[in-house]
């Protein structure tokens, strides 16, 4: 999930918000707003509404520190990690790949939930000083404040703690299974299955709220159940390709003759010749018989029709020194996940600093749809 707004870096983690965290920050406020009149009325419009926006801010403050626990621990595992991206439902650490073992990933899945209590406690024991007691009129504002904090981190906590994958305690189970069946895939699918069953669970009992007890908060919880649904099903059906294509190495599907084109070609000549379609996914940009950049299919596309004409192919190919490429022996799911990362469909395959050929994501598809015929 890309973010929409960034935020800079957090302990040297990019963090970015998704356009629908506007819209529960301003669900959250509101309700805040009322909650807080309803408890204290003498703070005034004003106070009101200054507090309820605070605890809106520092409550997906909160959620920053729930996933920079698991970015932190997934940095010792010697993962990679792209950035926090905040959103309606909460927060997201992207991580470039999968744990190496069931032992990181139950570690990288429980010190989000582990850190969201710890948050809790601290924000409880700072308002229980203060004279906070639950459900009574908060003594003052900065009370009112942390004995929210304190209860809206614990929920948070327990809520992740719900073995759906793909939640934490879905992840931790992922990794329980793993570690007993010894097949990381395997223990993906029955994870995912069931987060499915957690997920129809919350949305029988969110619409059941609403139809037999009027109470509309039901809504959410269907909303959140239907988000569990669709995360779960994408991660079973990027374990069942992961399994489809084990074994399968780049060099397996990669386009080897690749067409070549001089650098002062224009683009608009390259779109016009149709030089580049399914069947040839990149064209090797030459300069004096040496192969210098790859052009493909996304960076043709891109260019504006108006400039095509002007602008020659090596100005918007990649360069190939400035390229993330694969080797012909890397796996097919480790070039998948380059793809994901970089955000693009094709990769040059480089074997010895000499450019072997393109893989693409159609090669990709094709290799599993020719699987799904011969199964059929």
């Amino acid at each position: 999930m890309d973010s929409t707004v960034k935020l800079g870096r957090w302990f040297g983690v990019p963090v970015g918000l998704h356009y629908s965290w506007f819209i529960v920050a301003g669900l959250i406020t509101l309700s805040l707003v009322a909650e807080f009149e309803r408890q204290n009325p003498g703070w005034g419009p004003l106070g009101t509404w200054a507090i309820a926006i605070t605890a809106a801010l520092l409550f997906f403050g909160c959620i920053v520190l729930h996933e920079l626990a698991h970015a932190i621990v997934a940095q010792l595992a010697g993962l990679s990690v792209r950035g926090i991206t905040l959103f309606a439902l909460g927060g997201v650490a992207q991580i470039s790949r999968n744990a190496t073992s069931p032992a990181w990933e139950f570690t990288i899945a429980v010190v989000g939930p582990i850190a969201s209590v710890v948050i809790g406690l601290v924000c409880y024991s700072l308002a229980a000083a203060l004279g906070w007691q639950l459900n009574m009129p908060a003594p003052s504002a900065i009370a009112a404040l942390l004995g929210w904090l304190s209860y809206v981190n614990i929920a948070l906590a327990v809520f992740n703690l719900i073995p759906g994958f793909p939640l934490d305690g879905g992840r931790m189970l992922r990794a329980v299974i793993w570690g007993v069946t010894g097949d990381a895939d395997r223990a993906t699918r029955i994870a995912s299955v069931i987060g499915q069953a957690i997920a129809f669970m919350l949305i029988a009992l969110g619409v059941s709220g609403v139809l037999m007890r009027g109470d509309f908060g039901g809504l959410w919880l269907a909303f959140v159940g239907w988000f569990l649904l669709e995360a779960a099903r994408a991660n079973y059906i990027a374990a069942e390709i992961s399994r489809r294509l084990r074994g399968i190495r780049v060099g397996d599907l990669m386009t080897r003759n690749l067409a070549h084109v001089a650098a002062n070609v224009t683009v608009e000549d390259v779109a016009n010749a149709r030089l580049l379609d399914r069947m040839t996914p990149g064209l090797v940009v030459g300069h004096s018989g040496e192969p210098i950049a790859v052009v493909t299919l996304e960076e043709v596309e891109r260019t504006p029709r108006a400039s095509r004409s002007q602008l020659t192919v090596d100005e918007i190919a990649r360069p190939l020194d400035e390229t993330t490429a694969v080797e012909p022996d890397t796996p097919v799911t480790a070039a998948l996940e380059v793809m994901s990362r970089e955000h693009v469909t094709q990769l040059p395959v480089m074997d010895h600093g000499h450019l072997e050929g393109v893989l693409a994501q159609s090669h990709i598809l094709r290799r599993l749809e020719l699987q799904a015929a011969l199964r059929a």
